[in-house]
């Protein structure tokens, strides 16, 4: 005989397996009494979940959308297919099928855990334009480690193909629409850092508790290495338009922003944005490229590359408008010369 609570989850499976459900049915599938179903029924409702009756020989029971959401029964095929999906959508960037997929690791029995890992094995993906490969098992492991606050070892390899073995403090996962970053302190050094997913080869636990003192602004940090950690330039410039609009002409990975007060005599907000470049020549363009006002306000040599290209820029504008102003006039003087003679 079932328990209370077993029976209960039951006729729950039974109840979320098809549209509607007779008494005797329930009372069969379950093996209990048509009183136990009624009551049992009534104790579903006691707990908030919205099962309607219809009376009449062909009526029944049926679970419709309440104020809860009933407890997941899903078989082994079910549970398989749900923790696949969610794997998909967390390498695609999801936050919230990322959660789920942790919530759903750590209850999935051993059989099911067991086929998810042959699968992420088996898989094969195709990466597109920079867009690395992360198996969804380490995904989950490094979330895993963001989550419990316990220090890590981790085997990384840097964008210069040097391998190393660090410990690490765990602080946060962030995903930029490309790539997945790890936010931790750097035990060795002390430092906050970031470490690219794709990069990590392997993390193992070290039982000892992370020190998560006094820990940055996770995306605010990511964006600002992003932007300028590549790079040996960095070139800082104001433009006359709020932070929003600041961050929509130069998205949060190309650039740092940071308010800077109202500018001009219409009190308007600017914005202050560090940038980051190979070169002050190759900063200059993607400044003239941005298309607004702006002033830079270092270094010097990025200046000067702007207003050279700049004026380069005018120059052949402005002797293309005078070579098509001569050669207008001329024609329109060639008649009146003709008719004179």
């Amino acid at each position: 005989m079932l328990s209370s609570s077993a029976r209960l989850l039951r006729l729950l499976s039974l109840l979320s397996s098809r549209p509607s459900w007779t008494c005797a049915e329930l009372a069969g599938r379950m093996e209990v009494t048509d009183r136990t179903v009624r009551r049992d029924v009534a104790r579903l409702r006691d707990l908030g979940y919205s099962v309607d009756s219809e009376a009449g020989p062909w009526g029944g029971y049926r679970l419709r959308a309440g104020s809860r959401v009933p407890p997941l029964i899903l078989d082994d095929e079910e549970a398989l297919a749900v923790a696949v999906g969610l794997s998909e959508a967390a390498l695609g960037g999801d936050q919230a099928a990322l959660s789920a997929m942790l919530k759903l690791r750590q209850v999935l029995p051993r059989r099911i855990a067991g086929r998810l890992g042959e699968l992420d094995d088996a898989f094969v993906r195709l990466p597109g334009a920079e867009k690395p490969q992360i198996s969804p098992g380490l995904l989950l492991e490094l979330a895993t480690a963001c989550r419990r606050g316990e220090r890590v070892r981790l085997s990384y390899t840097d964008g210069e193909g040097r391998s190393t073995v660090r410990d690490i403090d765990p602080y946060r996962l962030v995903h930029t629409g490309r790539r997945w970053y790890v936010v931790a302190r750097d035990v060795a050094r002390g430092q906050w850092r970031t470490f690219r997913a794709d990069r990590v080869d392997h993390l193992q636990p070290t039982g000892h508790p992370a020190d998560l003192t006094d820990p940055p602004d996770p995306a605010q940090l990511v964006s600002r290495n992003i932007a300028n950690g590549p790079y040996p330039l960095t070139a800082t410039i104001r433009v006359p338009l709020p932070l929003r609009e600041a961050l929509r002409l130069v998205p949060a990975t190309v650039g740092t922003h940071r308010p800077d007060g109202p500018d001009g005599p219409d009190g308007s907000d600017a914005t202050i944005i560090d940038i980051g470049g190979p070169d002050p020549d190759g900063l200059a363009r993607y400044l003239l490229g941005l298309g607004t006002p702006l002033r830079v306000l270092a270094p010097e040599t990025v200046r000067e590359a702007l207003v050279r290209r700049t004026r380069q820029l005018l120059n052949d504008n402005a002797a293309q408008l005078t070579a098509s102003g001569l050669t207008q006039g001329a024609q329109e003087a060639a008649p009146t010369a003709s008719g004179g003679i």
